[in-house]
């Protein structure tokens, strides 16, 4: 390219109008509401994602067949390698699942795009071919309904993409995206997003947020009314009010004296935020907001009626009551979308370990896996494994203590044949002998009563 032509080019790209799609403003303009992106502002609904996303960012994705002797590791393939490893050149596993829920929880759903093609010849029933997976932004995806059958798929879903740096529209068919939602959704298809639940009381916390923060910036000063003897024109009003506005606010003022001419007074307007209940009512909104998302007050350093053992109730509870209804809905999409047919029919499938986020103090780890090998739930080598160590020869037969036997047989290891024991004599029932009513015989007398 000549040096005209770059001159050119580079003129053109300096006059030429270009719109930046992280303007608030041509978004507002568009119908994309950038409202919602301040309530991350807000201490507890920030606390909320950040502790939902990345506990969906910590656990692992494990790849594994169901046989006819139970469960086993599955070697992983192409698709697992994906999930697992390198989603795409530029994510991460963790990455992925902690944007994928980041959307959700804010938007009511998250979409991940499959890149990849269908099989021409039909083959697997129509397999999808992963090439790589990418993540969606909620807020430039659209869901369609075709219930005509315009695109060739009557009842079929669509996802209409809108690229936030090109512009430019895509659409995807519902086997190429996974579509994750929250538990609010009232026709099964579209999730709703917390906020909208509490969308008062998440404003009321937001605006709280903003009325400490400009306290803080104003140096902990409210409003003042000025009084003055006589009386003063506008503009001279307007000065001496800028004066002293800018003598009183601002944290370098802070504490600082100001000297006030003779004949004027300024008396503060301060409301007592304890007498307001202030603190209080945020408190509670802090619970309510965390309390819809399903996060225990701990987990939003909420100590007042937690100890430790409480804290530690409460991290099992979160993954029961929480994380057990977010995991079940991401492995059951990931396996419809990701699988094909066949290795569904052969009992492939995909968990998160939940166990990830249940780690103890190494004290009782140990004890927990000395446990389980000894009762012969844990081979050696997958005691070791849960422990990072390599595995060792023999280490993959169960093992359980010689001297345990069937409740059924306790006391015949004494037997022999006849009826003896191994001391000699002659092992006796212990059942009660009937007397010539049939009644059992009592002990003692024949005679007594």
């Amino acid at each position: 390219m000549g040096i005209g032509n770059r001159i050119r080019n580079a003129v053109n790209a300096l006059v030429r109008p270009t719109a930046d799609l992280n303007d608030e403003k041509l978004l507002e303009w568009l119908g994309i509401n950038t409202k919602d992106k301040k309530l991350t502002g807000e201490v507890t609904y920030y606390t909320c994602l950040k502790m939902l996303s990345e506990t969906m960012g910590k656990l692992p994705l494990k790849y594994y067949q169901e046989t006819e002797r139970g469960k086993i590791r599955a070697d992983p393939d192409d698709v697992t390698r994906l999930l697992t490893i390198r989603p795409n050149k530029i994510m991460t596993p963790t990455t992925l699942w902690t944007a994928a829920e980041m959307n959700c929880q804010h938007y009511g759903n998250g979409y991940i795009w499959m890149r990849g093609e269908f099989a021409r010849d039909g083959t697997y029933g129509g397999a999808y071919t992963i090439y790589d997976i990418w993540l969606m932004q909620s807020c430039y995806v659209t869901v369609l309904m075709d219930d005509l059958g315009v695109f060739g798929g009557k009842g079929e879903i669509y996802y209409q993409y809108s690229d936030p740096m090109t512009g430019q529209q895509y659409f995807f068919k519902s086997e190429e995206v996974m579509h994750f939602k929250t538990w609010y959704s009232l026709d099964g298809i579209m999730g709703q997003p917390v906020r909208k639940i509490l969308k008062d009381m998440v404003g009321g916390a937001l605006e709280s947020q903003r009325y400490m923060n400009n306290l803080y910036e104003n140096g902990l000063s409210a409003s003042m009314a000025m009084q003055y003897l006589g009386d003063l024109d506008e503009p001279r009003r307007k000065a001496l009010e800028k004066k002293f506005a800018n003598a009183l606010t601002g944290p370098a003022n802070a504490g600082k004296v100001i000297p006030v001419p003779i004949g004027l007074q300024l008396t503060p307007l301060n409301m007592s935020m304890a007498d307001a209940q202030f603190f209080e009512l945020k408190k509670y909104s802090a619970l309510q907001i965390a309390g819809a998302f399903g996060i225990k007050p701990n987990q939003i350093n909420n100590y007042e009626k937690s100890s430790y053992a409480n804290s530690e109730t409460q991290q099992l509870a979160f993954l029961v009551d929480t994380m057990a209804y977010r995991l079940k809905m991401y492995e059951e999409e990931i396996n419809a979308k990701v699988l094909t047919p066949r290795k569904q029919k052969k009992g492939y499938f995909y968990k998160f370990n939940e166990k990830a986020i249940l780690r103890t103090d190494s004290k009782t780890q140990m004890q927990n896996i000395k446990t389980a090998i000894d009762g012969g739930l844990y081979t050696v080598n997958e005691g070791r494994e849960y422990l990072d160590k390599p595995a060792v020869e023999g280490g993959d037969v169960p093992m359980v203590n010689g001297t345990y036997i069937p409740l059924t047989m306790v006391g015949k290891q004494y037997q022999k044949e006849g009826g003896e024991n191994n001391a000699g004599t002659t092992v006796q029932s212990t059942e009660p002998t009937a007397g010539e009513d049939g009644d059992p015989k009592p002990d003692g007398d024949e005679g007594a009563a």
